[in-house]
């Protein structure tokens, strides 16, 4: 094998593939990437047997083959010759870069050692605007869990129904957000990795230009460009999000959202590091206070609000509050409680595409 191209051209398609080597394997084949040059093009394939990214790039192809290098140590190194244009060819030696008067060789593996990787995921088919479903990815993946005490839940639930609706909770919060669906093939539900969908987010545009998801046989595939990602899907029950999120509520607030995102944000700095990270909204006739109390100090802020209902105080995870209001897009946000101890959905105040449940903490303050 040997091909020429530019050094910023293989960095990018090194990294943007590398997201899928395994770390901490016993098959150190899966830390690799599979470099294959034939005709004008060179392709880079990498799998950790859950996630696997291709991606093809142009080239000058002398001589064409296929190897397999450590897929980190290859990122570290072209990473720092990317202004150069690089020579790369197998030999003895292994896989030989050279750039200006220099050269270097990197240990290699054999490609026909590399997993057989399966494309021809296509049975159902959905369609949708790019700048759609990865606005749907953010507005989502944050509230996945990130343990393994319940691996169904570090992934997302897609639903494809008339639009498609995806799910993410981590026992503590869930997020619900909807979006078109501009053609299926059918009905379905998959449960696709938090990790799958920020590399596809990664590979997607924010425009109205149109992809297609792939799935089959416990398989989601998608393709953009030259980049292709194919990902397992979990298998198993994922939580009934209709048993969960609330209908109705004993009290109500609507507030302008940048001015609550920033009392939330001063209140949290003095609880940092505190065990809960709790700050406490009291919500009374037209204003809501936002207060955090700690060994560092103390924090009260007041805010006019539109209130419905009850007068009601009630604590929260300011983590997990900040980042529903920053994923809302409306200047104004609509919070919903049923007491101090019940689950509250925050949501946009008009539109309501997307919505944010979080578990009330019961503040022994």
């Amino acid at each position: 094998m040997k091909f020429v191209c530019s050094g910023l051209t293989l960095s990018e398609a090194v990294n943007k593939t590398s997201k899928a080597c395994a770390v901490r394997t016993t098959t150190p084949i899966l830390e690799c990437i599979r470099i294959a040059a034939s005709s004008e093009d060179v392709t880079l394939l990498a799998s950790d047997g859950e996630l696997t990214i291709r991606k093809s790039f142009k080239a000058e192809v002398f001589e064409e083959g296929e190897i397999c290098v450590p897929g980190k140590l290859f990122a570290d190194f072209v990473g720092k010759l990317t202004d150069l244009e690089l020579t790369l060819k197998t030999s003895e030696r292994g896989l030989e870069i050279g750039y200006s008067d220099s050269g270097s060789a990197i240990q290699t593996m054999p490609a026909d050692e590399f997993p057989k990787i399966n494309f021809a995921v296509g049975e159902n088919s959905f369609v949708m605007k790019s700048g759609d479903l990865k606005r749907i990815i953010a507005e989502t993946t944050f509230c996945c869990a990130q343990d393994d005490s319940r691996p169904i839940l570090k992934g997302c639930l897609f639903d494809f129904q008339d639009r498609l609706e995806v799910t993410a909770l981590d026992g503590y919060r869930l997020a619900l957000a909807t979006a078109d669906v501009l053609a299926k093939t059918g009905e379905k539900k998959l449960i696709c990795p938090a990790r799958t969908l920020a590399e596809i987010s990664r590979m997607l545009e924010e425009d109205e230009s149109e992809v297609t998801l792939y799935s089959e046989g416990g398989m989601l595939m998608i393709s953009s460009g030259d980049m292709t990602v194919v990902s397992r899907l979990y298998t198993g029950d994922f939580i009934k999000k209709e048993s969960v999120i609330p209908t109705s509520f004993t009290t109500k607030l609507t507030v302008d959202k940048a001015s609550l995102l920033a009392s939330v944000e001063r209140a949290a700095i003095l609880i940092r590091g505190d065990k809960n990270n709790l700050v406490t909204l009291d919500i009374s006739a037209g204003t809501v206070r936002i207060y955090s109390n700690s060994e560092s100090g103390n924090v009260s802020e007041s805010l006019l609000a539109e209130t419905e209902g009850k007068d009601l105080t009630v604590s929260m995870n300011a983590k997990f509050f900040s980042d529903a209001l920053r994923a809302l897009k409306e200047d104004r946000v609509t919070a919903s409680f049923n007491g101090p101890v019940s689950p509250f959905i925050v949501e946009n105040a008009s539109n309501k595409d997307s919505l944010y449940l979080i578990l009330p903490v019961r503040n022994a303050q």
